[in-house]
């Protein structure tokens, strides 16, 4: 019956006759919508024909939308030697790893938290809260990593850290305010346990948050370098963000190198290396996003309205 009045409330809204000043506002705001997307595709178009763009014609005539002379020497530059696939693999096991525990962690801290039932709920999200606002900087932060933990040349010290916050935890624990305190009222009458309750009750319900937090965890550790250049120092396989790095730093000192010995080395493509790593690191990250834009975009308005 529902899905029957739902039909024929489309069928009516369908049916209402538009005025000219309708198509009017509709037309000026397609005609906004267009110009917004692609001022926000045109720099990414840049960024790729740039590219493929010899290091003479960019400093020449700077960055073009399509290349004057088409060359992929910044991309054979980048995969010389083959590192860079292990780079990329890397990149995605700590990615899918971190993403998946960080994931639930946040989950079920951000439901405890919101949990009427949960005595300390309040004192633990204070603090919670609190360690966002201070940081005690870079030198206690290494020592406690490496003298403490012993994270030093680790996977585990880029892995750990980015694979919970508090902010995560608070935009969770928003998430998880819009579960009905019935349902897992209901799970308990039924004999259930805490834990059963929350993987089969909670968690499905919990899917626009899932999918904003894990997107947020996702481009953290696509994203993540620094970490990296703290840490691992002395390993075979780095991750892709910093590989890169290393890559675009390596080849400026290079060409810098050489023009202090009065050499041309003009086409060494420094310049459009760059835009090659970027369009190596942003390109898969892009295609990730359409299949949990449905849920993002739902989730943040969730977690915004949700005090």
């Amino acid at each position: 019956m529902a899905k029957h009045r739902d039909d024929d409330m489309l069928d009516s809204v369908s049916k209402v006759k538009l005025t000219a000043s309708d198509y009017v506002i509709r037309g000026i705001g397609y005609v906004f919508i267009s110009l917004f997307a692609i001022a926000c595709i045109l720099p990414f178009l840049i960024i790729l024909g740039t590219s493929f763009e010899t290091e003479d014609n960019i400093i020449t005539y700077g960055v073009t939308l399509l290349p004057r002379s088409f060359t992929t020497a910044a991309y054979e530059l980048v995969i010389k030697g083959g590192t860079i696939w292990s780079s990329y693999l890397l990149t995605i096991i700590l990615t899918l790893i971190g993403t998946g525990i960080g994931l639930f962690i946040c989950a079920m801290t951000g439901y405890a938290l919101q949990r009427r039932d949960f005595p300390f709920r309040n004192a633990i999200s204070f603090f919670i809260y609190f360690t966002s606002l201070f940081q005690a900087g870079l030198a206690p932060y290494y020592l406690l990593m490496t003298q403490t933990y012993h994270l030093n040349n680790s996977y585990l010290a880029v892995l750990l850290p980015l694979m919970i916050s508090s902010w995560l935890i608070i935009l969770m624990k928003n998430f998880a305010k819009s579960v009905p305190h019935e349902l897992t009222e209901s799970g308990k009458i039924d004999g259930a346990g805490d834990f059963k309750i929350f993987m089969s009750i909670v968690l499905p319900m919990l899917k626009p948050g899932l999918a904003t937090v894990g997107l947020f965890l996702a481009l953290g550790y696509w994203n993540e370098w620094y970490q990296s250049s703290l840490f691992l120092q002395n390993m075979d396989v780095l991750p892709l963000q910093y590989r890169l790095y290393k890559i675009v730093n390596e080849a400026q000192s290079l060409k810098n190198s050489v023009a202090a010995q009065y050499v041309t080395v003009s086409n060494l493509p420094t310049e459009s290396l760059k835009m090659a790593t970027a369009m190596m690191t942003t390109g898969p990250i892009i295609f990730l996003y359409p299949f949990v834009q449905r849920y993002f975009i739902g989730g943040i308005t969730v977690g915004a309205v949700k005090g």
